[in-house]
C-alpha cells in the first residue's frame, strides 16, 4: 500500500508539450516561450517564441516586494523602471529580476494586460500573438508621471508615460 508521501511526491500529469507541475513547487514565471531582444519600441522587449492563444496567461511579474513609499523613492531619476504599485501600500521591483517578463514595454495599442491578483502581477494576451511579435501592456499610471515621452508608434498613442 502507498504511503501518503509517495502519493504527495508522485510527478503531475504534464498537458502535451509542457512540464509537469508538481503541488507546491514554484513555477517559472512565463507561460509560453518568450525571448527577450532589442526592441523598436524602447531598449529591450520581450518578443513570443511561439504562438499565443487570446486570453491566456503569458506570466508573472517577479521581484521584491516593498513598500509604495520605498518604490517611489527608488523610481525618482531612474529611466528604467520595473516596478509595479500591487496596493495602496505595497509593490514589486522587479528591478534585480532575472524573469523575461520585466521587459514588456509600454503600447497605447497594446497586445496583454496586466492585472493585480491576490498580490501578484500578472499578463494576459488580449489577442492571439504571432510568433516574433512584441508583447506589450498599456502601463496606465506610472512612476514617470508624464514626463517620458511615448516611442510605441501606436495609431491612438497619447504621447507621453
Amino acid at each position: 500500500m502507498p504511503r501518503l508521501t509517495d502519493l504527495v511526491t508522485a510527478p503531475a500529469i504534464a498537458e502535451a508539450g509542457k512540464p509537469a507541475r508538481i503541488k507546491g513547487q514554484a513555477q517559472p514565471s512565463a507561460r509560453f516561450a518568450l525571448t527577450v531582444a532589442p526592441s523598436e519600441i524602447d531598449g529591450l522587449g520581450l518578443f513570443a517564441a511561439e504562438a499565443i492563444p487570446a486570453r491566456r496567461k503569458l506570466g508573472e511579474l517577479r521581484g521584491e516586494s516593498i513598500s509604495v513609499v520605498e518604490a517611489r523613492r527608488r523610481a525618482k531619476g531612474r529611466e528604467r523602471i520595473h516596478i509595479v504599485e500591487i496596493s495602496d501600500k505595497r509593490a514589486i521591483d522587479a528591478t534585480d529580476s532575472t524573469d523575461a517578463v520585466r521587459q514588456i514595454n509600454h503600447s497605447c495599442g497594446p497586445n496583454a494586460v496586466l492585472r493585480i491578483r491576490q498580490g501578484r502581477v500578472e499578463f494576459y494576451a488580449l489577442r492571439d500573438i504571432a510568433i516574433g511579435e512584441e508583447i506589450t501592456v498599456h502601463y496606465g499610471e506610472s512612476h514617470h508621471e508624464g514626463r517620458l515621452r511615448c516611442r510605441c508608434g501606436a495609431a491612438n498613442c497619447s504621447g507621453r508615460l
